[in-house]
């Protein structure tokens, strides 16, 4: 097999983009199915399909935020405008958040650990998906994301869970590189 040397470069200068430098244009419809197509091939061992994945765009985000809002509130009655406003712009201003959620399948052959992480592995091919279609992502996992009541609120059903949320948009801005850690503090070779 040839060196892929475009997808080798990509990789090693892969970047997050922050929710808050993802705007509009978003993927059209044609262009998200393709997202979601190629987020979806992962390793599943057995077939098992062991994620779902919801869509959050158009105005189903601010929806989805205003219960979100609602929910904080509930819980805490002295919770002011400010702290509802962080939570009503949850799924904004990113155009489309695809929520993935594990819906784990029982099979003595692929515990759940292995379907834990091939949806974990869903939410990076969908952020890879989208950079190779021209848009930036970002990988989040926040409050909502561990709270069971708000979880059934964003689609979850009973057994299921939340293990990220891809935000896909236009970047803003181009974001620097970070340190990256140093392969001799983190590799070792098994030796016989």
């Amino acid at each position: 097999m040839a060196v892929n040397t475009a997808l080798r470069d990509y990789l090693k200068t892969r970047r997050s983009v922050g929710i808050g430098f993802l705007k509009d244009f978003g993927p059209t419809s044609e262009e998200l199915n393709e997202i979601l197509t190629i987020g979806t091939r992962v390793p599943d061992h057995g077939k098992l399909t062991p994620w779902r994945l919801v869509v959050f765009a158009g105005d189903a985000r601010a929806a989805a935020g205003e219960k979100l809002a609602a929910l904080q509130k509930a819980r805490n009655p002295a919770l002011d405008e400010a702290g509802m406003e962080i939570e009503r712009r949850q799924f904004l201003p990113a155009p489309v958040t695809i929520g993935v959620i594990l819906s784990p399948k029982p099979n003595p052959k692929a515990p759940e650990m292995e379907q834990l992480l091939s949806a974990g592995n869903v939410c990076f091919n969908l952020s890879h998906a989208a950079f190779a279609l021209g848009f930036a992502a970002s990988w989040t996992n926040r409050w909502y994301g561990f709270d069971t009541e708000a979880q059934q609120i964003l689609g979850a059903r009973g057994g299921e869970r939340f293990v990220g949320f891809v935000h896909i948009g236009t970047p803003t801005t181009v974001i620097e590189d970070r340190d990256r850690p140093d392969l001799a503090q983190i590799v070792t070779y098994f030796a016989s």
